[in-house]
């Protein structure tokens, strides 16, 4: 009996998804039923599937609350993937305090939380003090980045100068009395001319990478879209990208997640350090990677 498989997607990502079709073909050419609904639509019978998997459910930030709890109830049905335990966990970037009590590099950051004062925060980082969750060091930048600790696809994220601090607080107030945990960042120009490393692996192995540009631009409006631009190309990562990559998905290894994407930047000594580890719905990239859709599928029909 063939496997049926639902790829959940959302309403206005499906035909922005470049992964579906390669991965669809591949399913359907191993002989599963695919079908590609949308996680919040309410006719669907989760129970019909044998696997679910997140895909390009790209509207969940604003809808937080109700997603995880259609990820819980969906989890119930039909077996979902990535678990809704890891789901939960990655949704919030307060795991990076996580990844570096465990070692591993990440962008330093400064979360800044709902009920607390924006300008005595902001003065705070930029002095280069410790907050509340701080990891790594925040001194010594000339650069900086606000966005919410519940994001995706670059939306409500913005870089600043030291002389922007009016804008860089008002977009601070505004993410706080939104009640949004908001993180602040150093800019690390080094991704200016490196770019960034997403580092990709299924099935608990490395499958394939790719070079994602710089996004943020000084001055830039706000994504208004689900996602910003991206210019990407393939790349092979370097030893110690592969080294940093490797240690991120050690602390989530034991969940067994069938998909990990690890996002990478290097720091002002080019050392790698994590900037995002995707486990929710990350674009995999596959038309990168020929190879990789196959890979996918074969890997969530062995699960």
């Amino acid at each position: 009996m063939s496997a049926k498989i639902a790829l959940v997607t959302a309403r206005e990502a499906l035909a922005l998804d470049e992964d579906m079709p390669p991965l669809v073909l591949a399913l359907q050419s191993q002989g599963a039923e695919v079908e590609t609904p949308c996680w919040d639509d309410p006719g669907v019978d989760w129970s019909r599937y044998d696997k679910v998997v997140l895909r390009s459910t790209w509207d969940y930030v604003e809808r937080i609350d109700e997603f995880l709890d259609w990820a819980d109830r969906c989890a119930i049905q039909a077996r979902l993937l990535n678990p809704p335990a890891v789901v939960r966990w990655n949704t919030d970037k307060h795991y990076l305090v996580q990844l570096a009590h465990a070692g591993v590099p990440v962008v330093p950051t400064r979360f800044v939380e709902p009920g607390t004062d924006p300008t005595v925060e902001l003065e705070r980082f930029l002095a280069g003090k410790p907050g509340a969750f701080t990891v790594g060091s925040c001194d010594a930048f000339d650069q900086f980045v606000v966005k919410p600790s519940i994001g995706a696809g670059s939306r409500d994220t913005a870089r600043y100068t030291r002389a922007d601090r009016d804008a860089a607080l008002s977009h601070l107030a505004r993410l706080l009395a939104a009640g949004r945990s908001t993180m602040l960042q150093p800019y690390l120009d080094r991704v200016d001319e490196y770019g960034e490393t997403a580092v990709i692996y299924i099935g608990g192995e490395f499958s394939h990478a790719i070079r994602k540009g710089p996004l943020l631009r000084l001055g830039d409006d706000l994504v208004s879209g689900l996602f910003a631009p991206e210019h990407i190309t393939p790349r092979e990562p370097d030893s110690d990208e592969h080294a940093v990559a490797a240690a991120a998905f050690a602390t989530i290894a034991e969940a067994n997640p069938l998909y990990a994407r690890i996002d990478l930047i290097r720091d002002d000594h080019a050392a790698p350090v994590v900037l995002e580890l995707e486990l929710t719905e990350p674009s995999l990239f596959f038309v990168h990677a020929p190879d990789a859709a196959g890979r996918f599928a074969d890997a969530l029909l062995e699960v």
